[in-house]
């Protein structure tokens, strides 16, 4: 009761010491009323019943842009239309693993994004071990040729996702590595915190010249458990053999598209605010978390704002495509609307755990706003500390070219990991009232940005 009492304490003297505003200019008023959405889970609900998984360039994305169009219209946003473009597409196949020898046993595998093929046959081979990224790089040329690699690492959870950056080059860069130096296949622990039966895939990429190899991901478990099985092998000198089978193919180029709709504001002179999430997801389940949830926050804030009254910016809400198989959408829209006025970005796509902490990237000009802002998420207990603000993965290639303002609200993370890229991605691990007070954040902040008459213009690059 003292830490509620607390919040409402907090929240009554920040009334007392804000001006009275009109209702569409009142943060508070928007704040209250996002802690009462209910779009925000309809649209995360709708794409991952009406739709599911949703793979960049296939036929499912394309019923996602159709039926994102129509909610978005149907929502009341103006400008809703589908920006298309052209992308290699990769889809998966048949995929399995097992141990051969000494301790034969069916293992849990999915294919990482742009693998290469083993055929309907596979590929049986001796398993090379490595407890790390680092010590496979360590490995002389040549030393893996004809063996299956299979590097291993101790990711944790972690609240800000931290963990993903320091153990993600395993699945980022390994079959890269792995194929220079010889392997005919690259497995991995999965890049993940959870303990079912449930590997994560991800994208990979091979650098030009390199050849593509097999790259697959195995359970937390099994890996663990091959793990187990190396080391009591090496006792008796015996190696440990594997067989895995992943088809996966290269279909060439098909359409994606990102889906874009607005909230126009009262003067186009002003800087818009440019929000995203992304509509693709992987194959393995109905990307609820990853990232449905974001699509729905973003635009149950924007459609929060709308409700209250015309703001003086536009803000513009871009679902974009194909983010998970190599930030396709988000180049797309950069190359695209490069010279349009944008002033802020922000991007949903950690899950849909509550915020804890707000970051910037802010001018000296706009310090005031930032003030305004802080004080105003803190009764939904968001704290300021951290790092400046970076964006998103959708968000980054605009903020870039256009050297633009950047506010991150950090969802927490703590459980992301256990969902990310893998089956369990699905509607019912939503906590609805989190996901609510994620839209109270957003629509806090975008009323103020997107009401205020603030110069945003970053200082030039360094």
């Amino acid at each position: 009761m003292r830490k509620i009492s607390s919040l409402f304490a907090g929240a009554a003297a920040l009334f007392l010491s804000t001006p009275v505003l009109a209702d569409n200019h009142d943060p508070m008023a928007l704040q209250a009323k996002g802690l009462e959405d209910t779009v925000a889970y309809a649209i995360t609900e709708g794409l991952t019943t009406e739709i599911g998984p949703r793979q960049a360039g296939t036929e499912a994305e394309a019923r996602a842009r159709d039926w994102s169009v129509k909610k978005l219209k149907a929502l009341g946003f103006q400008n809703v239309r589908n920006e298309p473009f052209m992308m290699t597409t990769w889809v998966r196949g048949a995929e399995t693993a097992e141990i051969l020898s000494p301790y034969p046993q069916k293992m849990h595998i999915t294919a990482l994004g742009n693998s290469a093929s083993t055929d309907n046959g596979g590929i049986e081979a001796e398993v090379a071990y490595f407890d790390s990224l680092a010590a496979m790089r360590a490995a002389p040329d040549g030393s893996l040729t004809g063996k299956i690699a299979f590097v291993t690492h101790d990711m944790h959870r972690t609240q800000d996702g931290s963990s993903y950056g320091t153990y993600g080059p395993a699945r980022f860069i390994g079959p890269n590595i792995a194929s220079q130096k010889g392997a005919a296949a690259y497995v991995i622990k999965s890049i993940g915190t959870d303990y079912h039966r449930n590997p994560h895939t991800g994208n990979t990429n091979f650098r030009e010249g390199v050849t593509p190899i097999p790259a697959g991901a195995l359970s937390l478990p099994d890996a663990d458990n091959l793990e187990r099985m190396i080391k009591l092998a090496g006792k008796t000198g015996t190696p440990v053999r594997m067989k895995v089978m992943m088809t996966p193919q290269n279909i060439g180029q098909q359409e994606s598209g990102n889906v874009i709709a607005e909230v126009t504001g009262t003067d186009p002179s002003k800087g818009m605010i440019l929000i995203a999430c992304h509509l693709d997801s992987w194959d393995l389940a109905t990307g609820a978390f990853d990232d449905a949830a974001g699509c729905g926050i973003i635009t149950a804030a924007a459609k929060n704002v709308m409700d209250h009254g015309q703001p003086l910016r536009t803000i513009r809400i871009l679902w974009a495509g194909a983010e998970e198989v190599g930030l396709w959408g988000g180049k797309a829209y950069a190359e695209k609307n490069k010279n349009q006025n944008h002033a802020i970005a922000m991007e949903s796509d950690f899950g849909a755990d509550k915020v804890w902490r707000v970051e910037y990237k802010f001018p000296e000009a706009a310090k005031d706003v930032r003030t305004e802002i802080s004080q105003a998420l803190s009764p939904l207990g968001i704290s300021i500390s951290g790092p400046p603000a970076s964006g998103g993965a959708d968000i980054r290639d605009i903020i870039a070219s256009n050297n633009l303002a950047i506010i991150d609200l950090q969802q927490d993370g703590t459980r992301y990991f256990d969902l990310h890229h893998t089956p369990d991605d699905t509607l019912d691990k939503i906590d609805p009232a989190q996901l609510r007070q994620n839209v109270a954040a957003w629509s806090t902040v975008l009323s103020i940005i997107a009401n205020s008459d603030a110069d945003f213009t970053m200082p030039p690059k360094e």
